[in-house]
């Protein structure tokens, strides 16, 4: 909510992201963060937003209000712990899905290994002067030879990845 209100401000008052960041004195990079919802500004950057676009803190946080309120630094610390709470929840939830994925990734792998092993290459034996058999052997060897080359490289970097995310989930 807050990244879209920043862009949407920006865009309607015809500043590039670049001019803003300039006015506010903050470089290009944290404008951006803030519009992509990687971060949040800190009370005094909403406030110095809000007089940029004339606009209420509480508008630029996303709320609609029937009567006028004052932001106080409390009120505007409490909105800010809000959003930075979703942010990490957000981020939580990412860790655990990469977290998985990289367990997934390391059952495929061992049970492609596995399979290799039950089929013991049988497909070497098959005569490879039939056109149409020697194609499928130099295919399956192909696969074979980069699968034994590549894999134990991606089955260490998922184990490893599994471990450094493990704490979150």
């Amino acid at each position: 909510m807050l990244s879209e209100n920043i862009k949407n401000l920006r865009t309607s008052k015809g500043l590039s992201q670049q001019e803003l960041a300039t006015q506010l004195n903050i470089v290009r990079q944290t404008l951006s963060k803030w519009e992509n919802g990687l971060s949040v500004p800190d009370a005094d950057m909403l406030i110095r937003l809000s007089n940029t676009f004339e606009v209420p803190v509480s508008s630029l946080l996303g709320e609609t209000i029937s009567e006028k309120e004052t932001d106080t630094i409390q009120s505007l610390a409490n909105k800010l712990e809000i959003i930075n709470l979703q942010l990490a929840q957000r981020k939580e939830s990412r860790q655990k899905i990469l977290h998985f994925s990289l367990i997934v990734c390391s059952v495929v792998i061992i049970i492609g290994f596995l399979i290799m092993v039950a089929l013991e290459s049988s497909y070497l034996t098959w005569a490879s002067t039939d056109m149409e058999t020697s194609i499928l052997v130099f295919f399956l060897h192909s696969m074979e030879w980069l699968f034994i080359r590549v894999a134990p490289f991606l089955l260490i970097g998922a184990l490893i990845g599994v471990y450094i995310t493990r704490k979150r989930c």
